[in-house]
C-alpha cells in the first residue's frame, strides 16, 4: 500500500502542531515536527542554539529526520499519513537565513514528493514564542513567504487552510482530502 502523504506546512506559531495533535486524537497517523527534538538533543550535547550557531548542521539533521519520516510514512498501512512539515521546509529556512546548502538537499526534495501540502498562514492571535522558537511574528511572515516560494519551486499545488478553531481547520483539511 502506498499511503497518501499530506504535509501540514507553515511558519512558526501557525497552529500546525495543534492540528496534527487533533488529527491524532481522531485516529489518524501523524508524524510530529522534529526540529524541537533536534534542538533539545543539541542542548543535551552542549550546543545551546544549534540553528543559530551551525545552521547547515542543524538543517542536515532536519533533512535526515524528515527523510526518515517520509520513508516511514510510505511504509504505513494507513491510507493517509499527515506530517508536521516536509522536506522543502528545510530549504525554505535556509533560504530565509541566506545560507547555502548542497545540491543533495534539492535532490532529496525532488525525489521524495508529497501528495498534498496544506499551508497555514501566520496568525497574530495564536502566535507565541518559547525557548525553542526563536522567531518573532514579523520573521514568521518572512518565513511563510519563503515556504510558499520553496514549495511552489518544487511544483506543489498549495492549499491554504483558513483561520478558525483547531477542529474547523482539521475538518477543512479532511474535507479537501475527501475523508470523513
Amino acid at each position: 500500500m502506498n499511503p497518501i502523504k499530506v504535509v501540514i506546512a507553515g511558519g512558526p506559531g501557525t497552529g500546525k502542531t495543534s492540528i496534527i495533535n487533533h488529527l491524532k486524537e481522531r485516529g489518524f497517523l501523524c508524524f510530529d515536527e522534529i526540529s524541537r527534538q533536534v534542538t533539545l538533543q543539541a542542548r543535551k550535547d552542549g550546543i545551546e542554539q544549534l540553528f543559530l550557531t551551525e545552521p547547515l548542521l542543524f538543517s542536515e539533521k532536519l533533512l535526515e529526520g524528515r527523510l526518515q519520516q517520509f520513508k516511514d510514512a510510505g511504509k504505513a498501512t494507513e491510507s493517509v499519513v499527515f506530517l508536521d512539515r516536509g522536506l522543502p521546509d528545510v530549504l525554505a529556512y535556509m533560504d530565509y537565513i541566506g545560507d547555502k546548502y548542497p545540491q543533495y538537499f534539492i535532490d532529496v526534495c525532488n525525489t521524495n514528493t508529497y501528495d498534498f501540502v496544506f499551508v497555514l498562514a501566520p496568525w497574530q492571535e495564536i502566535f507565541t514564542s518559547d525557548s525553542e522558537r526563536y522567531e518573532n511574528f514579523e520573521q514568521a511572515i518572512e518565513i511563510h513567504e519563503h515556504l510558499l516560494k520553496t514549495y511552489m519551486r518544487f511544483g506543489y499545488q498549495l492549499i491554504d487552510v483558513p483561520f478558525g478553531s483547531i477542529e474547523d481547520r482539521s475538518d477543512f483539511i479532511l474535507k479537501e482530502l475527501n475523508i470523513q
